[in-house]
């Protein structure tokens, strides 16, 4: 009997994500499977509610609206800086990203959105907030845990 995709189980699949206008953002289907735990974290929950009940062998394709994958971008998480509080020598440009630490000294990734002389605007906003992106997977296995 085969293994239903469902907490407790280890899943390797083959996967794509696409943008609406068809650009592939990441894919597997040229490289190893993807391998993780249900639950883990490695794949976004509103990804893995699309796979439970899945067996190896099949395959499917759905739509995911922003509010299940990546959320819809938040306008607080766009911040200002004076441009003084970056190096004189780093060359900022639109789309840069930059790595800040947070409050408890983690890595948190920001893009630069704009600049002039006096301040910088950095989005720290998912890239892919507010996207519906399609979700192609292929199951390779899935076993207990």
């Amino acid at each position: 009997m085969s293994q239903d995709i469902a907490e407790n189980t280890r899943i390797a699949l083959h996967f794509e994500l696409r943008m609406e206008d068809g650009s592939v953002v990441d894919s597997t289907f040229e490289k190893q499977p993807a391998e993780f735990e249900f639950g883990d974290g490695q794949l976004p929950s509103g990804f893995e509610s699309y796979l439970v009940g899945m067996k190896a062998g099949e395959s499917a394709e759905y739509s995911v609206l922003p509010e299940k994958a990546f959320g819809m971008p938040n306008p607080n998480n766009i911040q200002t800086f004076k441009r003084a509080d970056f190096a004189d020598d780093m060359e900022l440009a639109e789309g840069l990203v930059i790595s800040f630490a947070d409050a408890s000294q983690s890595e948190l990734p920001g893009v630069v959105s704009s600049f002039d002389e006096q301040d910088v605007v950095v989005d720290f906003n998912h890239p892919l907030a507010g996207q519906t992106l399609a979700f192609k997977v292929e199951i390779i296995s899935v076993a207990a845990l």
